[in-house]
């Protein structure tokens, strides 16, 4: 990813005024948990997030405007924390507070610490292979298998989403969503650690089509082919079939709209060329 587009996509504010005021309701976040967060900062989706390490301890704070906070992704850690099973590897929640400054809402999250770094940092995708032992690969097959028997009425992806921009980011009519599971929502590889494995981000999960994680994590791999190659190994029971190919396409008409906001400009092409493999048709380019 060109490195001005990832900062601006995955770092900290540019704004000065943002980035102060971010990091001074983490330190009141880490007050009110009465821990010390000493780790390096690490930001998410255009500023909107920071964590930092505190003791044994993960302090994730964020923030939105008050209209826009709660809901789904607000409370997708809590609600996974409640309700998936703890057999699927991810930090355990140890605390949440909730506050309001102005017209600005705020959510801290204290989770246990994982000490095993995540395969990616400051991107989703892969710019080259990796190599991740068998283990690891058998207990994210497990991971997704236990994680779908579990029974939500969270909603993560829409068939809503499908029918507005399915011609205009990959030139084909409406796919129907016809078999759905539950999933993480955000599949990629700064949300999976190294081995052991550990699925970070929960703030999305809930109901997606058959198909739909797995489809991400590979297109986020498509400029790392022998790892995409083993993916497709690894699940092409889900993904060769009719439900899988309907998850997939899904999967890339989204990462192709984002790539249409300057995210991923060199992942773009790789998406867009396995889009037109499996429709036949080019996908217009972002």
């Amino acid at each position: 990813m060109d490195r001005a587009v990832q900062q601006a996509v995955f770092g900290a504010p540019a704004d000065c005024d943002e980035l102060d005021r971010m990091r001074r309701a983490h330190a009141s976040a880490a007050q009110q948990f009465r821990v010390s967060a000493s780790g390096p900062e690490v930001w998410g989706w255009q500023g909107r997030t920071l964590g930092r390490r505190a003791g044994d301890s993960w302090l994730r704070m964020v923030s939105a405007e008050v209209e826009k906070a709660g809901g789904r992704l607000w409370e997708g850690t809590a609600t996974a924390d409640a309700h998936v099973p703890r057999s699927v590897p991810r930090p355990q929640l140890r605390g949440v507070l909730n506050w309001t400054s102005r017209d600005v809402a705020y959510r801290a999250e204290l989770t246990e610490y994982v000490s095993v770094p995540p395969v990616t940092c400051g991107t989703p995708a892969l710019t080259q292979d990796v190599a991740l032992p068998d283990s690891w690969w058998a207990e994210l097959k497990t991971a997704l298998g236990t994680l779908a028997t579990v029974s939500t009425d969270r909603e993560s992806v829409r068939q809503n989403w499908v029918d507005r921009n399915f011609r205009r980011f990959l030139g084909i009519a409406p796919v129907q969503i016809r078999e759905t599971t539950t999933g993480h929502g955000d599949l990629h590889w700064a949300n999976l650690t190294g081995a052991p494995l550990t699925l970070l981000d929960w703030e999305n999960w809930g109901t997606v089509p058959v198909g739909y994680d797995l489809g991400l994590l590979h297109a986020y791999s498509l400029a790392a082919p022998t790892t995409a190659a083993r993916i497709r190994r690894e699940f092409g029971s889900v993904l060769d079939t009719d439900a899988g190919r309907t998850g997939v396409l899904i999967a890339l008409g989204q990462l192709l709209q984002a790539c249409s906001r300057g995210v991923h400009p060199r992942l773009a092409p790789l998406i867009a060329r396995q889009a037109e493999h499996l429709t036949s048709i080019p996908a217009p380019m972002p």
